[in-house]
Formats: C-alpha cells, structure tokens, sequence
C-alpha cells in the first residue's frame, strides 16, 4: 500500500464538502495524480470504518488545537422510497442494507469552533 498516497487521501476526505470521488481529488490535486492511480489505489484494497478513522485520525491530531472545529461523518439515508427523484432525492448505496435505496444521503461535514 502507498502509504503517501493512502495520507494524502485522507487529507482529501477531511477537505471535502460533498461526495468524495478519485475524480474530484485528481482535479483538486490540478492533475498531478490521475483518478485513474487514485482509483486503482482504492480498488485494490478492502477499506472498514476503522481503517479510514484511523487515517483520518492521525491527521486530524496533526492539526488539532483549542480552536478546531469538529468533523462529522455522516453516512446515514434518510429513505424517501415515494418521492420523485430529483437534485436532491435519488438513488444512493446504503452500507447498512448492502443495496441501494431511494432517498437523501448525508454528507460529512465541518463546523466552527470547537464543539
């Protein structure tokens, strides 16, 4: 495993705003990484919830001060089987029923200051 690589996407993750795509880190990055290496990367290894906590954990004790805002993770679907699809409600993975569901998918996120 890429270890420098394996940092910089966790450093990619605590920076982003919406869904996190390897097309989206290549742009970021100005291209200096293609998203094809970013998705090869991902790809060829089995990730748990507690491999990227720890990833994102040892980054975030770099950074971490009196000041500093929270992250949160969210991954949770709120279920809107009934409604038309839209910008807004449409069809997302959801881990914890191993398929896809119709609704509106949480989003991580930072706040300011410290909670």
């Amino acid at each position: 495993m890429n270890k420098k690589m394996i940092d910089l996407y966790a450093h990619y993750l605590i920076a982003s705003f919406g869904k996190a795509t390897a097309t989206d880190m290549s742009e970021m990055l100005a291209g200096a990484i293609s998203h094809d290496k970013i998705t090869r990367l991902l790809s060829g290894h089995q990730f748990t919830p507690s491999m990227l906590w720890k990833l994102v954990k040892k980054a975030i004790r770099q950074v971490e001060d009196e000041q500093s805002g929270c992250l949160i993770f969210d991954d949770h679907i709120a279920e809107k089987p009934y409604m038309a699809e839209n910008d807004l409600i449409c069809w997302h993975y959801a881990h914890d029923k191993g398929r896809c569901v119709k609704g509106i998918n949480g989003a991580a996120t930072v706040s300011y200051p410290a909670c």
